[in-house]
């Protein structure tokens, strides 16, 4: 698995999000034991960026990808994030959070539950607009300088915050969601993370496992999926969006591909600074994951994948992003 350098930080090209293994995509098919296996086949591919959060179960997920990384934690670059949850003296409660006395007590927590003693890269999950993000990465920072994290992150900022973020501390790597189903970042996220020298960590790089091509229909999901819900996954949005589909089907017909190869192809052929974290739960969906690397599209390929016009519907229901 070839590595690329995230503002210094050496992560896999291609990592592993877990939340879908624990929390959001739960249901009839979800399987701690073979959640385990398939981390343990992304790390015996090379996959080390493994990505989790203590908002995903809660906390459950954190406590699964520890059970998985045990003895094998040299091999692993451990990404988790803290915000969606407080815990602060009686105000607990699944909220945004960026106090400084959250930061801290969210950090001994999820040490706790991966069994780890650091903690390669720690963002802050979702921005909060009660506390000013100098005072939240100030937190972090005094992190870093303990020992218990190494590189901090932001998710889903705006370029104005992480330049203020960024001049506290540096910023290793902003995560957003990037796709062919969702480009937002390209208008004003991504020029300001290359100006500054930050990496970008796509999430959801295949459109919630929409880019795949195996969803058909919205009947196919249970009904604790966050998809449910999700404007993008309903009546005729979805059907407007099987357009998509289709296009990144084509594409991969010509390239000796899967979609979802082809469509993660394509988000690492945006630039080298860029390592997408696709989630599955599953050890066949994670090796055609890791050997989209191998996937060469043609510069018409790539034209022809960045022509599709964006899909029907908005990212969130009420546009505010919980969970991922």
């Amino acid at each position: 698995m070839e590595k690329v350098s995230l503002a210094g930080l050496e992560v896999s090209r291609v990592g592993l999000g877990c939340m879908g293994m624990s929390a959001f995509y739960t249901g009839r098919n979800t399987d701690d034991a073979e959640s385990v296996r398939t981390i343990h086949q992304a790390l015996d591919l090379g996959v080390t960026f493994i990505d989790t959060a203590e908002r995903y179960g809660p906390f459950t997920n954190e406590e699964l990808v520890g059970r998985a990384i045990a003895g094998r934690r040299d091999e692993v670059v451990l990404a988790t994030k803290f915000g969606l949850m407080s815990h602060r003296s009686g105000d607990p409660g699944r909220r945004v959070d960026g106090h400084p006395d959250n930061v801290r007590a969210s950090v001994e927590g999820s040490l706790q539950r991966l069994g780890v003693d650091h903690i390669d890269l720690y963002y802050q999950h979702r921005m909060d607009p009660t506390v000013p993000v100098e005072d939240t990465v100030g937190a972090m920072a005094d992190l870093v300088q303990a020992g218990k994290i190494r590189h901090i992150g932001l998710s889903e900022a705006a370029p104005a915050t992480i330049r203020r973020a960024h001049a506290v501390h540096p910023v290793t790597a902003v995560q957003s969601e990037y796709s062919l189903w969702t480009r937002d970042p390209e208008a004003e996220v991504l020029p300001a993370l290359r100006a500054l020298g930050i990496g970008l960590v796509p999430y959801s790089p295949l459109g919630r496992g929409f880019l795949t091509g195996a969803i058909t229909s919205p009947d196919d999901f249970d009904e604790d999926d966050f998809r449910t819900g999700n404007p993008r996954f309903q009546g005729a949005n979805f059907t407007a969006n099987l357009r998509i589909v289709d296009e990144v089907r084509a594409v991969a017909t010509e390239a000796g591909a899967t979609p979802a190869q082809v469509a993660l192809a394509w988000v690492l052929a945006q630039g080298d600074d860029i390592a997408p974290i696709p989630g599955t739960k599953r050890v066949s969906r994670v090796r055609e994951n890791a050997a989209a690397g191998a996937v060469a599209l043609t510069a018409g390929q790539l034209a022809r994948l960045s022509a599709i016009r964006p899909p029907a519907g908005d990212r969130y229901a009420d546009m505010t992003p919980v969970g991922r």
